[in-house]
């Protein structure tokens, strides 16, 4: 019964009459009204990969992202519009989950999306996983506090777990059980 709940659940219902109204009234509809999560597409990428390289001086290649649409793994977008504001990605076996990405656009930054993304990760793992895994950078202050305000914990450091500028950095290792 849980797998199709997982599965209607996916199908992302939205309604249109707030973005016609948003696009005719603006300002009449609040944004968090207008954001929508969807499962990301191939045609996503060049959105994607523009988000990627905005963040991260090492950032993920095509073919990483490719090989998780062809895979098992849960890729969704976060959209206004028709315009991608951000992406995550999960990967979830064996009762684990393991956020692997999860990014918005640096115009886009703290105004909840990717809180709301966060959100629909452990809404995914919920019921499917007892943990959910992610690594961050210790450089990454922002992330970490929206982590920690999520209830994640520390359970470790990776050493050298990062590509960095000069060498590489360690990864906070930071874990939220689900009940």
């Amino acid at each position: 019964m849980r797998e199709l709940f997982d599965k209607l659940k996916s199908l992302v219902v939205y309604d249109a009459d707030k973005e016609f109204y948003a696009k005719i009234f603006p300002d009449s509809v609040p944004r968090k009204d207008l954001l929508r999560m969807r499962r990301m597409t191939m045609a996503d990428l060049p959105a994607v990969l523009a988000i990627e390289n905005k963040n991260y001086p090492f950032p993920w290649e095509e073919d990483i992202f490719e090989d998780c649409l062809k895979g098992s793994y849960g890729c969704w977008v976060c959209e206004e519009m028709d315009r991608v504001l951000g992406y995550c990605l999960i990967s979830i076996a064996v009762g684990e989950a393991h956020i692997l990405n999860i990014s918005v656009d640096p115009a886009e930054q703290k105004q909840g999306i990717g809180r709301k993304m966060l959100k629909h990760l452990i809404d995914l793992a919920r019921g499917r996983a007892e943990t959910v895994f992610l690594e961050v950078r210790p450089s990454n202050v922002i992330a970490i506090a929206l982590y920690e305000d999520m209830g994640f914990n520390e359970i470790g450091i990776r050493k050298n777990y990062y590509p960095a500028e000069n060498g590489r950095e360690d990864a906070i290792m930071l874990a939220l059980q689900l009940f």
